[in-house]
Formats: C-alpha cells, structure tokens, sequence
C-alpha cells in the first residue's frame, strides 16, 4: 500500500501560486503545490507529489479545482460566441418537442416525451386498442400542450422530479406486469447510488416503501408483490441482490444472494418469459446465472453453469418443441462463442449446438421469442441481426438483415413481449440517423420485412448525401490491419488534401465504438473538419481476438494501434499533424494520455473526458471502487512484478515527459462525484504536465459523475465548449475573436 511521509507540505499552503504569465493578458495559470508522498511496491519507489489532490473533502482541494475552471474559463473566453452559436447550431438542428417510437407492453403503448425548454424526458403510456393491436401509434405532429395519444397517463416527470438538484438521473424504470405499479431510483449526486421507490399508476403517489444507496436495474417480480435490487460495498461494486416485500420496511428486506468474491458483480432481471428472475454474475472473464422460478419468487436461486475460471455465458428462456429449454452463448473452446440449449429442468445436463462457433463470427446475444429467435453478431467490423423461426422440432435456419450502407449499426431495440409478432430493430450509421423498424418476419406467403416507424429528425435541411462515410485500413507496427471509419462533407473535403481531422478512440473492455451519426458532430463537418473513429485493438470490432490482443500485458497494442491510424491518416493525405487532434473518453482517456507522451508530434490537441490517466496508482489501491474487478482487464500489479512495471511503462502520470515542447495543446474534463475515474486522476495529470510546461486546461463539473452534467441543455453547452475548443486548436473556421467562417455552407 502506499505510505505517506510524514513530514508535510514543503510548499505554500496556497492551493494556487504562480508561475508564469497568462496568454493575451488572461491571468496565470494555477500551480498546485507539493506535498511528499511516496509509494513503494516490487522494490521500487515513486514520488506522488500531488496525491493529496485526492482528497475532495479538504477546501483547499476544491478551491484549487475551482482555480483551475477560472483558469479555463479566462483561456477560453475568446470562444464564448462561437460556443453560443454551436449550442444554437444543435439545438437548432433538435426537435425538442418530439416522442419515441411507443413500445407494446401488457396492454399499454410506452413511450418518452421531450419537450422544448425541458432539460429531462417525460414517461408515458396510452392504452392498446385491442389485443391484436401490434402497430404502433403514428404521431405526426407533437404538441406541447395536449396529450400525444389518445387516452395518455404521464407516469413520471423527470423535470418536476429533478427541481431543486443540480443533478438527476434515473436509474430503475420497471412497471408491474399487470401495469399497476412503478417501481423507479434516482440518483441526485451523481455518484450512481439511487434511492428506489415505488409509485402506484392508478393514484400517481408513492408508496411508503422506500430503499436508499442501490445500485441501477431493479425489477418487480412478475406477480407485482417482490422487488428485488442491488447494492455496493464500499468500492462501489455491486455485490449484493436483495428481495424487498412491497408494502414492508427495508430493514426486513432478505438477500437472496452476497458475491464475496471481489472481481465478480451482480445484477437482476427477469426473462422476457416471464417465467424466471436471474440473477447475473461476472468478472471481466467469467459469469455465471442463478435462477428463480417466477411461479415461487421466495425461491432460493438455481445455478446454471458453475463458474469457470475464463467461461463467459449469458441465458435466455425459450419454448422449443413445447420444452422449458435455456438458450446459452458461451465461448467454452469457442473464442467467438457459440448459441447451445439445455434442458431447464437439468442445464448441466446434455448440451445441443444451435449455432456452432464460427471464428470471425462474434456472437454477442439472443433475444428469444415464443415463435423465434433474434441473434447479434459482429461480422467485418460491423454489427449484424439474424433471425431463426422456431419449430415444432427444433431450430429453423438463420437469416442476416441486409442493409446497402459500407457502414451501419444494427440492433435489436423496444422487444419486452414474448408473444409479439414482430421485432424492434434499431439502424443507424455516420451518416443516417437514429432510425426505428419494426421487422416483420416472412411467411409462406410473402418475405420479411423492415417497416419504417421512425427516423430521428434532423431539422435545417440535413441532407445524409451531403455527407460521405467510408472505411480505410491502418496498418500497425506487427501488420495487423486496423480499420478507421470516416465520414465528412463531401463539398468541403477532397480525400487526398490535408483537411482538419479530429480522430477518435478507445479500445478497452471489449467495446465497440460502432458508426452513428451526431447532431453536435455536424458543427465540425460543417466547417470541414473531418471526423474518424479509429477501431483499436482492446476494442471488439474484430472478434474476441481483437480484444485479447489489446488488455493486460498487450495493452501497448491500443496505443500502438492509434499512433498507427494516425500516421495512415497524415501519410495517404488526410490530413497533417498540425490539423489532427485525438478524442477519447474515461479507459479512451488512458490513450488519450498514452498517444500524448508516446507520439506528441502527431497531434495539435488532444482532448481527455473522464481520462484514466492515473492507471497505475488506481490499480494498486484495491480499496478504491471498482479496482479489484480491473485486474482482469489491466493485471494486477500489487501483487506482480511484472504486471507493476508493464503498467508504469505506459500509464500517463508517471510518463509525462519534462519538455514542454513535446506536448500538443491539451484539454481535460471531469466530474467531481465521479466513482469510476475519480477526478483526482486528471487533476493531477494536468498539474504534472503544468509542472512541465505543457500548454494544458482542466475543467471540471461540480455536480456531476462520470456520464458529465444530467439535463440535455446543460449537455449541449458542455459539448458546445469541447467542439469550440477543437475548432480553436485545429484553426478551423475560428478567428481569435471565436467568429465563424461566414456560413461555411452550414445546413442550420
């Protein structure tokens, strides 16, 4: 463990000095001060100077985090009206008065209210017309004085909800199955602990029932009488599911199952059958699924597959043949997994193959029906959806969704009926909005099809064949081939001439940063600013390998990969080292951080949300939250030698380099109520490149976690002032007054 010496400041108490002139007559940046702290591990001794910028209690710390937003502030001031005109620019391109798409659930159409001038959305419903009714309602025009459907209840307000906090957030939204009852948590700190409720629909009160500190993602019982919810030990793990008798004091709530083991997490749900409650538990690597029979909700949990040390399964319930059967992906010697069945009466019993493993092929997830199956995949980089009738005897054959973009992504969306005849399908890609089908399966006598419920509006006269998306490929320092997806305005970018580029990563977990169009994005495309998405290893764009080959003791290859995406870029004409500048967020802050003191010369600016860029010292402090369940992705380095040097090889604060030249300009943002990447990781990052001389800002959000500020207005302006930022560092359509380029051909 870390050991502080003892002997105290040895600098001015002051949270903030001087050391330097500010730019334009703006005052100096803050300095924080140093105050000896050193840790020890493996044999080896590191000097922390500004740890004690961990502790947000103290005032000091605050009013140097407050010292440095002024800072930032006063650095930026010059962009105040191009910020005002992007923030105009979105919410002029927004139809803030708008509904989603309604959702059949029972016997209600469920669906959300945006409203002009609201910062939060409204949950509705309006009652189905008939049993047979499986169209969803079409709504036109939207009104924000009357009702958007026949027979509309509001089932929650999140604005009058959220008045007096600074923060919301709604975590837990599970209505009974006989549609009398809300069971709903809200955080208002944003350090993700929700106080759960439950309000009855027919009066629109709560119940006096009421749980404070749980985790997101309870659920009711099917029969309405039990809700069952998680909370975190004090790492912030969720640890812990819990049955709640409605109608009964929390204090005689009965845990139902405690995960001792610290690397694993747990959740709750209930299967669309309705027919079990399952309780889900995993590391990085490993899961397992405990069920309960909705018929006896008191029932202790059944194990599914024991957990193996490296096995990954997840479990849907289906009817097969008029048999209880468990459909489970797993990658048990199958690196991209595979879809088998098990009795549900034995499902350690005999396996049979459904879909069998098929390397490239990532299998992600099913959604099973009464009458089929839906599969996710990845495929090329890409997403995919098929489906897979159910028979009298077994399995039908499996047929992909065609969609004629080069890049897409595709999802299943809006599905909770068992019995429904159709399926919610999401669709996007860089270019096309957010759009919703309803996929309506063939038949003997006609073919399936994809039928349009709605296609997110883009006001101001977007025009998708305006844009142009495409795929290029990279190729790393071992010959791996790294795919970039871009997308730019065709008027006013000619592939092969330098053209301003902000380039995008992350490349952990296994996620996949997957082609979507975004309305804040067009205030860059619009000014010619090119926008890419570089699809590292650590990421699961490729399959499973794809990942493994970027975490642990390959975690060199996420930033290699980047630096590799960024050279391609400037090399085939895309654009230059003084007009690229690289994005990414939280684990993607970590290669912000890395490319910085790896390859500073490509970049102009690099710009860091929630950035882990502390890696090392969060990773060996397992009373930190979350950290215990991190080594299996980054190793633990408390307890390995090597994994301790491997990390502090690459991790951001320990590398800065003590050459102010080597950096490009540099923004951080973060949250003060962060639990994920605790604030004091950039905080001290960007003091340590200030001691260096780096040309670096903090921000930092006061009443906020790790998803940034919670109203959708407020949201738009913090975007507004990361997008004037990298229009100022890559000198695109900005003067020094923050003036736009007249028009620039802009859309809105």
């Amino acid at each position: 463990m870390p050991d502080p010496i003892a002997s105290g400041p040895a600098s001015p108490s002051s949270p903030a000095t001087t050391d330097a002139s500010g730019v334009d007559g703006a005052p100096p940046p803050p300095t924080a001060k140093k105050v000896p702290f050193v840790r020890r591990h493996h044999g080896d001794t590191v000097e922390d100077p500004y740890e004690w910028l961990r502790d947000k209690d103290d005032p000091e710390v605050i009013a140097y985090l407050e010292a440095e937003n002024a800072y930032t502030a006063a650095q930026t001031e010059h962009l105040a009206p191009l910020r005002e005109r992007i923030f105009d620019e979105i919410r002029s391109r927004t139809r803030e008065t708008d509904l989603s798409v309604p959702v059949r659930e029972g016997r209600w159409w469920y669906y959300a209210r945006s409203f002009e001038g609201r910062q939060y959305g409204v949950q509705c419903r309006a009652p189905i017309a008939s049993d047979d009714d499986w169209t969803p309602p079409t709504v036109t025009e939207v009104d924000a004085g009357t009702p958007a459907l026949d027979g509309e209840q509001v089932l929650f307000d999140a604005n009058a909800e959220a008045e007096g906090h600074e923060f919301f957030r709604l975590g837990t939204f599970d209505v009974s199955a006989d549609g009398r009852l809300l069971l709903y948590a809200v955080d208002t700190e944003g350090n993700e602990r929700y106080t759960l409720r439950v309000r009855d629909l027919d009066t629109g009160r709560d119940l006096p029932d009421e749980v404070p500190n749980t985790s997101s993602g309870a659920v009711l019982s099917p029969d309405g009488r039990y809700a069952f919810y998680a909370t975190v030990d004090d790492s912030w793990r969720p640890d812990t599911i819990w049955r709640h008798e409605l109608g009964t004091d929390d204090a005689a709530d009965v845990v139902v199952h405690r995960e001792a083991d610290e690397r694993y997490w747990i959740g709750v749900g209930v299967t669309r059958s309705r027919a079990y409650i399952e309780i889900g538990i995993g590391s990085s690597v490993t899961s397992e699924s405990r069920l309960i029979p909705a018929s006896d909700p008191a029932a202790d949990p059944v194990v599914v597959w024991p957990r193996r040390e490296g096995i990954e399964y997840s479990v849907e319930h289906a009817v097969v043949g008029g048999e209880d059967r468990l459909l489970i992906v797993h990658n048990d010697a199958a690196e991209d997994f595979e879809l088998v069945d098990v009795a549900a009466a034995d499902p350690q019993g005999p396996r049979r193959v459904v879909l069998p493993h098929r390397p490239g092929v990532r299998l992600e997830s099913i959604d099973a029906f009464a009458s089929r199956i839906v599969v996710e995949y990845r495929r090329e980089a890409l997403t995919r959806v098929g489906a897979m009738p159910l028979t009298p005897s077994g399995y039908g054959e499996l047929n992909e969704l065609e969609f004629d973009e080069p890049l897409f992504t595709v999802g299943t969306a809006g599905n909770p009926e068992w019995r429904q005849p159709t399926v919610r399908i999401g669709y996007g890609s860089l270019v096309t909005p957010s759009t919703v089908y309803d996929w309506i399966p063939p038949t003997t006598d006609r073919p399936g099809e994809l039928r349009l419920l709605k296609r997110q509006p883009v006001l101001g006269g977007y025009d998708p064949a305006a844009y142009q998306q495409r795929r290029v490929w990279a190729r790393a320092d071992d010959g791996a081939g790294v795919p970039v997806s871009l997308v730019f305005r065709r008027d006013l970018v000619t592939p092969g001439e330098p053209a301003p580029l902000v380039l995008y990563g992350y490349g952990s977990y296994e996620h996949s940063i997957d082609p979507a169009l975004s309305i804040a994005r067009l205030s860059l495309l619009d000014r010619g600013v090119v926008f890419a998405i570089a699809h590292v290893r650590g990421g699961g764009e490729l399959g499973r390998h794809w990942y493994e080959d970027g975490k642990l003791t390959r975690k060199r290859n996420t930033f290699t990969d980047f630096i590799a995406c960024a050279r391609h870029l400037i090399d085939s004409g895309w654009t230059s080292p003084d007009r690229l500048l690289a994005e990414g967020g939280s684990a993607g802050g970590l290669l912000m951080g890395a490319v910085a003191n790896l390859a500073p010369e490509l970049f102009a600016g690099i710009l860091a949300d929630v950035p882990f860029v502390d890696a090392l010292t969060s990773i060996l402090d397992p009373d930190l939250p979350l950290t215990v369940i991190e080594w299996d992705e980054w190793g633990d380095p408390l307890h390995d030698a090597e994994v301790y040097a491997y990390m502090k090889s690459y991790s951001p604060y320990e590398n800065v380099r003590d050459d102010a030249r080597a950096y490009p300009r540099i923004l951080a943002v973060t949250s003060l109520n962060d639990t994920r990447v605790l604030y004091v990781e950039p905080a001290k990052w960007v003091a340590r490149l200030r001691e260096a001389g780096a040309s670096a800002l903090l921000k930092t959000e006061m009443s906020a976690g790790h998803g940034g500020v919670s109203g959708r207005y407020d949201a738009w302006r913090e975007r507004a002032f990361e997008l004037a930022w990298i229009l100022d560092v890559l000198g695109a359509g900005t003067g020094r007054d923050g003036s736009a380029d007249a028009d620039h051909g802009a859309q809105s």
